[in-house]
């Protein structure tokens, strides 16, 4: 057909696939940005875990035996509860006769509960001093607790010795568990109590200079007099003794109702409780014991079943109020996320070990199988066939194509479908023919339509049974024709699939696709052979009878990829699909990574595009069913879900060695590694490649395969959009020649 030519001086004006792949990528850049949040979420939800468990940002030092010179006397010899009210230091002592009876680290699900019915049952109000981190994992026992009238107060948020802290980090412990306070009770508080603190006398100079910052604050800062030690577990009848102030005298008694297994404090609490009673005490919270020192008319007792704001507590309203329960639910999204990723890793862990298992046997079955010294398809199959190849702008390869094709030791006619090209493909493909003397050479020019309709127009002008389909930018070693149509003698023969290789592979992104390509497609596609579900023949390199092509309507539209399509249809048909590992095609893979997220974006979601369409041959039956049942699953578990969830082995590998334990995560990575290793060294056995690529392994674990799970995530992302794409065309260079030079 004759095509126009712009005059000059006049800007040509974009073609259809200009103008269709400038709109699609429009489109598709907000889906990029949401798989990367998608990723980024991720990765914040873990670090929001792992900072709730001290996982992260975690500080185990405690400091003992500093010198407290700079600390007045008065408060190292003073009461329990610090104030700094008109900016000087104070410290007030409880009341004779009186318990402010505090515990220390909670929320905790299985004892604070506990705590909480006994002090209900005995009418005892009391003050926790609650780790935020707790507070917002476990923000229902907090709204209980306040509700039944106890008083609340600040134990940091991941429970660190301060005295070792920034300013910064001090002030953002303090405000961290003000907002879980707020999204979990809707309250703040005055009240403080530092971690690994127990009387006045052990304020140091180190600490006080934070007492004194947060009574600038306006925290009140509560030490102890008496300490059960229930941390030590000593034994119920220790915890009571222990806890009892001597000679009658009021005091700050400390239990513990979290921080380890509680069960001694749960059976000494309501011993103690009688026990003190018994001797005339009475009960308050800190904010009591103030009131009565201070001779203040008190109110009503602070009890259980009251629902007065303590006076430590202050309404959260406005902007704290809304950020603490943002915070709560997103610690609640983190507290189900993260055990479900855990379940998820074990599940994927197992799948992808399992496939390494079943590929490495399957494929040394099919090895042995096909490479038997009696094994045939049948009879040799000697006639022509026909080589399609369409091609858009392929003028750096076309040449090099057609050369290949020249050398072709099986009889073969050769169909060019220029698709549209603008960059004097067709003319370049004529000119190599008649240079090569290739006299059974048609190239055909259409309007630009895509690949799938190019590949039809293909087969329709196909003067042979059997097609052979490549690309532009592929090269055949003169035996390849041959070796993939003998399968052919086989009735039951529908399609075969090639060995596609890539062949610039002297750079580093080329030698990770070789390494994907040896390890990965060969072997699954042996897998798949043996299966008998082959559920893609790749463009590159696929033979198919013309018959079955038109049988299953042709190469389709709907899906971007029309190879794993057309597959689908001819095994639904009742075709059987094979891999011939012999004959091989040489291709240029993509080289930048984003040609390669280009290519491999359009190959996973034209996968689920496929999948999707041939949804139903879940309940077909026959040959048909077969696929569904057996072939379908299969591409799901390890071409959909597996690799979507596989960014968890890493996540969780890199969390592990930077917050946990580097060398058990290393380890476990490197065993991970190993078997990959195995695996990838026997594929490159079958298909005597050289091992030395191998060395590009580990490295192609850390970046590339990184890549691969985004470009995997940005396809569902579309999908779940319901987001739709045109062939989209890679730029090529020609440097994939004759296949000889490509090992």
């Amino acid at each position: 057909m004759t095509t126009t030519t712009p005059s000059r001086g006049r800007r040509r004006a974009p073609s259809r696939m200009e103008r269709a792949a400038g709109k699609a990528a429009a489109l598709q850049r907000p889906r990029v940005v949401l798989a990367l949040l998608l990723l980024l979420a991720l990765v914040c939800v873990m670090l929001l875990d792992g900072y709730l468990r001290a996982e992260v940002g975690g500080d185990q030092r405690v400091r003992t035996g500093a010198s407290a010179s700079d600390v007045p006397d008065d408060i190292l010899d003073g009461g329990p509860i610090v104030t700094f009210r008109g900016g000087q230091a104070t410290t007030v002592s409880v009341p004779d006769k009186t318990i402010a009876l505090t515990f220390d680290d909670g929320p905790n699900p299985t004892w604070t509960p506990q705590v909480l019915a006994i002090l209900e049952k005995y009418e005892v109000p009391a003050t926790f001093f609650l780790v935020g981190s707790m507070v917002s994992r476990y923000p229902g026992v907090v709204r209980d607790m306040v509700g039944q009238g106890h008083e609340v107060g600040i134990h940091t948020f991941t429970h660190v010795d301060l005295s070792y802290q920034s300013d910064t980090r001090v002030r953002r412990e303090m405000e961290q568990t003000q907002l879980a306070l707020a999204g979990a009770a809707g309250i703040t508080t005055t009240l403080f109590r530092a971690p690994y603190s127990s009387e006045t006398d052990a304020i140091d100079n180190y600490s006080w200079p934070v007492y004194k910052k947060l009574g600038q604050d306006g925290y009140t800062s509560v030490f102890v007099d008496t300490d059960s030690d229930d941390w030590k577990r000593p034994g119920v009848s220790k915890i009571v003794q222990w806890a009892t102030p001597k000679k009658n005298k009021g005091a700050s008694v400390l239990f513990h109702d979290a921080g380890g297994e509680r069960s001694q404090t749960i059976e000494a609490l309501p011993r103690y409780i009688e026990k003190m009673r018994a001797k005339g005490y009475t009960f308050t919270t800190i904010s009591g014991a103030l009131e009565k020192q201070q001779q203040t008319p008190a109110g009503a007792a602070p009890g259980t079943g009251g629902s007065r704001l303590q006076a430590a507590h202050r309404e959260a309203t406005g902007a704290i109020l809304y950020e603490g329960k943002a915070l709560v639910a997103a610690v609640a999204v983190a507290e189900w996320a993260v055990p479900a990723l855990s379940v998820g890793l074990l599940v994927v862990g197992v799948a992808v070990m399992g496939r390494f298992g079943m590929m490495l046997l399957i494929a040394r079955r099919h090895h042995r199988l096909r490479n038997r010294r009696r094994f045939s398809w049948g009879p040799e199959v000697t006639r022509p066939v026909t080589v399609i190849v369409p091609a858009y702008n392929e003028k750096e390869c076309i040449a090099n194509t057609l050369d290949s094709l020249a050398r072709s030791t099986h009889p073969i006619e050769v169909i060019v479908v220029d698709d549209g090209s603008t960059d004097g493909t067709s003319e370049i493909a004529r000119e190599a023919a008649l240079a090569l003397g290739m006299t059974d050479v048609r190239v055909i020019r259409q309007e630009n339509a895509g690949k799938p309709a190019a590949l039809n127009h293909g087969v329709r002008s196909a003067r042979h049974d059997i097609v052979v389909m490549m690309d532009g930018d592929t090269v055949f070693e003169p035996d390849t024709v041959r070796q993939l149509v003998q399968p052919f003698a086989d009735p039951e023969v529908g399609a075969v699939a090639g060995n596609a290789k890539v062949g610039n592979r002297t750079t580093v992104i080329g030698a990770w696709q070789h390494i994907e390509y040896v390890m990965g497609f060969n072997l699954d596609r042996r897998m798949y052979d043996l299966l008998r579900c082959m559920p893609t023949i790749p463009g590159a390199i696929g033979a198919f009878r013309r018959e079955a092509v038109l049988q299953a309507g042709g190469m389709s539209e709907d899906t971007l990829a029309e190879d794993t399509d057309i597959t689908i249809a001819l095994h639904r048909a009742g075709w059987r699909v094979v891999y011939q590992e012999h004959a091989r095609a040489w291709t240029e893979a993509p080289g930048s990574f984003k040609q390669l997220w280009s290519q491999r974006y359009r190959w996973s979601y034209g996968t689920m595009q496929a999948l999707w369409k041939h949804r139903t041959s879940l309940t077909d039956k026959g040959p048909s069913g077969r696929f569904g049942r057996v072939g379908m699953p299969l591409v799901v578990l390890f071409q959909v879900v597996t690799p979507v969830f596989a960014p968890l082995i890493d996540v969780f590998t890199a969390y592990s060695m930077i917050f946990i334990d580097f060398e058990a995560a290393l380890l476990a990575w490197l065993a991970v590694l190993g078997v990959q290793l195995v695996c990838a060294a026997y594929a490159f056995r079958l298909d005597r490649e050289k091992y030395r690529y191998l060395l590009m392994m580990p490295l192609q674990q850390l970046a590339y395969r990184q890549m691969m799970y985004l470009v995997l995530i940005h396809s569902c992302v579309t999908a779940l959009t319901g987001g739709r794409l045109r062939w989209q065309k890679l730029k090529r260079t020609g440097e994939v020649g004759t296949p000889a030079g490509a090992g």
